[in-house]
């Protein structure tokens, strides 16, 4: 297929013709996607307004998606982008918009151009498979559209994914993430692409001594890993139907933020960098009755069980050591054996009776999740790692085995969102804040660099895993992100 390029819609409604110089019977129309797949402008009278309309011109055309009426002026945009974003948070799995209110911060003005039709082109992926009707038509706008970079934000227009999710803020941003990732995750459980084109979305903010990376990922988009040790046996059976919905209809949000300040030194300046908050959820994109009528129940999903970061200023001259503050782990080991063995006779009766019990007890005190700092050249790596309360291995590099899945049904990874002794929320994700990974990594910067802007590299990777919770059976999988950043600070 060739390359795909949206139209410029912004420009192409911003250089309409003044509303009393249209015909009153033809609309205006932009062929995007493909021949048959246009964006419609129509007069309205009593009051005069104009409707936007993406129509499908098959061998009767298709009204696919109507925007609300809008006043022909300086607002159009505006209005316009406020039904788009109402457009695709629509197709979410949480279609309540009563929280909505249009932008008042945005200036539709040309800088905010490749915002407006990055944000029309996503509503017109999901107009597309959700509405459009099967044949090659939504197949080729589909795949046209991911390979764009239409999808999620990836290559070139990231930088307009980042404006738009700016211009809504947090929560509206959380819902556009889910509706689109819902969007991939049917596409792909569906339509089947050959090659899921979708990567993670990810941006970074510097800002006010703060480092901060923002993460998104639907978890089929995710590349599956196979565990290299633990567990034995052959490989686990594929999942059942329901048990592969309710594990494929899940996303991944991540926030990373790291704290920096910079000290001036006589000779040299200090960038200390610290943890302020790493979270990790893993959100269904389905509600709990349909996770119940069509997959194995909302609690079968993945869990985060390993997160790396890698954090280095591209350039080095000026870098004089990297130093970490946290020593390598050597933690006590806690055992407990105790060993019992109780028997009893009876007197003398129609039968002899013995009686013998014998019971063993041992104790392993250890945290599910072991924290790690390294360096590796200038680059500092900072690594939390889940294992298994059983046997104390990783949790990402192996896979429980059917003996434990058979014999321990109360096993500390079954009901490990209610379990008091859970690693993770209650909502199935992990926080690792201040108070207890706080300790921070210190790069001395010869003091020549002073009033320099510093670029920092940021790359990280997250693993989700899944082990049975509830549902009976032996299949287990784990699944890995990456993404890379870049942060900035000014040396005073």
């Amino acid at each position: 297929m060739t390359s795909y390029y949206l139209p410029d819609i912004y420009t192409w409604i911003k250089n309409l013709p003044p509303i009393h110089q249209w015909s009153h019977t033809n609309p205006i129309s932009l062929t995007i996607c493909s021949p048959s797949l246009a964006l419609s402008a129509t007069q309205n009278q009593n009051p005069t307004s104009i409707t936007f309309t993406i129509t499908a011109n098959l061998h009767l055309p298709i009204a696919l998606w109507t925007s609300s009426p809008t006043k022909p002026n300086q607002e159009t945009l505006a209005q316009l982008f406020s039904d788009v974003i109402h457009g695709v948070i629509r197709y979410g799995p949480n279609k309540n918009l009563s929280f909505l209110r249009r932008p008042q911060t945005i200036r539709f003005d040309d800088g905010f151009q490749d915002g407006f039709n990055y944000a029309f082109g996503t509503l017109l992926f999901l107009v597309c498979l959700y509405e459009a009707p099967e044949g090659r038509l939504r197949s080729e706008c589909l795949n046209a559209l991911a390979a764009a970079g239409l999808v999620g934000g990836s290559g070139s227009r990231k930088d307009a994914a980042v404006m738009v999710m700016r211009a809504v803020g947090s929560n509206v941003e959380e819902r556009w993430m889910r509706a689109v990732n819902l969007a991939v995750t049917n596409w792909a459980m569906t339509e089947k692409p050959a090659k899921m084109r979708v990567p993670t979305f990810s941006y970074a903010v510097s800002a006010s001594g703060l480092w901060k990376v923002q993460l998104w990922s639907p978890v089929v988009a995710m590349d599956i890993e196979s565990p290299n040790g633990g567990g034995g046996g052959p490989p686990p059976p594929p999942p059942d139907e329901r048990l592969r919905f309710s594990l494929a209809y899940q996303q991944l949000e991540g926030v990373v933020q790291l704290g920096y300040k910079v000290v001036v030194r006589e000779n040299w300046i200090d960038v200390v960098v610290s943890v302020d908050n790493v979270r990790c959820d893993v959100s269904p994109l389905a509600s709990n009755k349909l996770m119940a009528k069509r997959g194995s129940g909302a609690e079968e999903k993945h869990f985060p069980s390993s997160i790396s970061i890698e954090l280095t200023p591209i350039v080095q001259y000026d870098i004089l050591s990297v130093s970490v503050s946290k020593s390598s782990d050597n933690p006590e080991r806690e055992i407990g054996h105790e060993t019992g063995i109780e028997g009893s006779f009876e007197p003398p009766g129609p039968y002899i009776g013995l009686h013998v019990s014998a019971s063993e007890t041992v104790t392993l005190s250890m945290k599910p999740w072991k924290f790690e700092q390294s360096v590796h050249g200038y680059s500092a790596c900072l690594n939390w790692l889940l294992h298994d309360g059983a046997n104390g291995r990783e949790v990402v590099s192996s896979r429980p085995s059917r003996v434990s899945l058979f014999l321990r049904p109360k096993a500390w990874f079954r009901d490990r969102y209610s379990s008091v002794y859970r690693p993770f929320t209650k909502r199935g994700g992990v926080i690792f804040a201040r108070d207890e990974y706080g300790e921070s990594v210190r790069w001395k910067v010869c003091g020549q660099a002073r009033g320099r802007r510093m670029e920092w590299e940021i790359r990280g990777k997250v693993w989700v895993t899944y082990w049975p919770n509830k549902h009976r059976t032996f299949y287990s999988e784990t699944r890995r992100m990456q993404f890379r950043e870049i942060l900035y600070l000014t040396l005073p």
